[in-house]
């Protein structure tokens, strides 16, 4: 079972993103403030999980979190101003939207940009160490998947339905035979050098 919280009594937003790997698609990012006592027990870091575990848990953060939020930042933006720098864009605009002010951010990783007036703590693999940065990387990843499946429809001979924007083989291929779209990320290696 994860951390229910790093320092009691406070609260605590959990962060993370989801999609910074990608070659298409935007990079999303969640903040969930979770009660110090919560039913959340199979929650773990979203890689870890099914889909179908991650959707249901999903469900659940959404009911049992006292304030969450979700946002991205669009692949233009991340061209503009690099994907690193776009993760905590994506982490700022979370914190911007949760209905409830944290008195400490939990950040998965080692860097970040501060928030004004928030302290924060990174954590390296910390969705598989604190509940509300896990339960932030199943936000992220879920909404991610939900929109690349949406963009998929209309742009189906990239295969996003299966590799959700990643570099697989098939989805690099699929580059080279048709271009990269309007939702590729042009500074990024779309086309492997191997």
């Amino acid at each position: 079972m994860l951390a229910p919280y790093y320092k009691k009594g406070i609260i605590e937003a959990g962060c993370d993103e989801a999609g910074r790997g990608c070659l298409a698609g935007p990079v999303f990012a969640a903040a969930v403030i979770l009660p110090q006592k919560h039913q959340l027990h199979e929650l773990n870091d979203s890689k870890l999980l099914t889909a179908e575990v991650r959707n249901d848990l999903r469900k659940r953060i959404k009911k049992e979190a006292l304030a969450w939020a979700v946002a991205s930042v669009s692949p233009r933006q991340i061209e503009k101003i690099n994907i690193l720098n776009a993760s905590f864009k994506a982490m700022h605009k979370s914190i911007d939207k949760l209905k409830m002010r944290p008195e400490c951010l939990l950040i998965d990783g080692n860097r970040f940009t501060p928030y004004f007036g928030i302290p924060h703590v990174c954590v390296i693999k910390g969705d598989s160490k604190y509940a509300s940065i896990a339960a932030a990387s199943i936000l992220a990843k879920t909404y991610r998947d939900d929109y690349m499946l949406k963009l998929d429809k209309k742009f189906p001979h990239y295969a996003w339905q299966s590799n959700k924007g990643y570099p697989t083989k098939a989805h690099r291929a699929a580059i080279v035979t048709n271009g990269p779209c309007v939702h590729h990320r042009k500074t990024f290696r779309l086309i492997s050098e191997e």
